[in-house]
Formats: structure tokens, C-alpha cells, sequence
């Protein structure tokens, strides 16, 4: 993707549909603050065409620290997630969502607004207990967003952290086995 080969900086992904459902406008409103931090990111998606021109110029105004690539690919998609290491997913609303799950069967940690089906599924760190799947923040908030994402890369630099963070991501059972054994315990309780 032309990114600088940087193995001691985290690479932050979004692969997602480009509109402001999916919080693209809290990235847009701490543009800069993002780009001040000391990572790199990747986007793939197509969407709005303000947030498509936003990310265009974003990938010429940092060559080698934002790659971006405005189509609609899987293959692409599945590489981007198996490469990053934080996915960015702060939507606004997501009645379920997939590509945070997606994300941690790769050990791609997930950073997620606390909504609906992401709330249900991604587990934010805990650094006093070590439990958690990934990060996350309530207040649909750009600022709350920057700060947590602040705090992941922190944790980023602290290897034996991070790989325990990523091996509880994918240790998550997220198939659909595992919701029919909830459903038929929630029956059995019903009787």
C-alpha cells in the first residue's frame, strides 16, 4: 500500500463503508490530532464523496503514513486485517457489525464506540484485571475516540500487554455454535 515499513508503529485500519454512520466525521473532526500521533493508518472503503476527498488528499499530505484505497475489495479487506493492528470501527450506530469480529480472529484489536452489536462483542481492556478483547468509548465524541486510541497505543509499546490483549481477541468464540448453546440455555431457564 506504500506505507513505510515501520514495525514499531501501530498500523490503525478501517475497512468500512465511508459515511458518517460509521464515525467517519469523528475522524474527520481530530484529523490532525491523529496524524500528530506516531502511527500509520489504511483505509479501504468507498462511501460519501466528502469523506472519500477527505482521505485522498490525507494519503498525499502524509505519503508513507496514510495509505488508502477507495474501493470495494476482499481480498484487500482480509490482507488490511491480518496486517493491522488496531481496526477503527466508531460508529455512530451498529445494530450488529461484523468487522470487528473479523478484525480479532486476526489479532487485529478493535477500537469501537460502545453501541449495539460492537458493545456486544468487543470487550475494552481492563489494565487492572488484564481482561478485554480490545478499546473502546461511550460518548459518541471525538475527542473521548482520540484519547482511547492514545491509550491503545500506549499499550502497543508494552509487547507482553499487547500480546495478551491479542490472544484473548482470538481465543472469542463468535460462531454461530456458540449462540444456539446461549439460546438453549435461555430456553432451558424459561421452562
Amino acid at each position: 500500500l506504500g506505507l513505510a515499513e515501520r514495525p514499531d508503529v501501530p498500523l490503525v485500519a478501517m475497512v468500512t463503508r465511508l459515511t458518517a454512520q460509521k464515525g467517519l466525521d469523528l475522524v474527520e473532526s481530530v484529523w490532525q490530532s491523529l496524524m500528530d500521533m506516531d502511527i500509520q493508518l489504511v483505509a479501504l472503503g468507498k462511501g460519501e464523496p466528502r469523506y472519500e476527498s477527505l482521505l485522498q488528499w490525507a494519503s498525499g499530505a502524509y505519503p508513507g503514513k496514510v495509505a488508502v484505497r477507495l474501493e470495494v475489495n476482499q481480498v484487500l479487506a482480509r490482507r488490511i486485517y491480518a496486517g493491522a493492528d488496531i481496526f477503527l470501527m466508531p460508529s455512530r450506530y451498529e445494530p450488529c457489525g461484523l468487522a470487528q469480529m473479523v478484525a480479532m480472529r486476526y489479532g487485529t484489536l478493535p477500537l469501537v464506540r460502545e453501541t449495539g452489536g460492537l458493545r456486544d462483542t468487543v470487550r475494552s481492556y481492563n489494565e487492572y484485571t488484564g481482561e478485554g478483547t480490545g478499546f473502546s468509548f461511550y460518548p459518541y465524541n471525538a475527542h473521548d475516540m482520540r484519547h482511547v486510541l492514545g491509550m491503545a497505543v500506549g499499550f502497543y509499546h508494552q509487547p507482553k500487554v499487547w500480546s495478551k490483549i491479542v490472544e484473548q481477541a482470538m481465543a472469542v468464540d463468535n460462531s454461530w455454535d456458540e449462540a444456539a448453546k446461549k439460546y438453549i440455555e435461555l430456553y432451558a431457564a424459561c421452562r
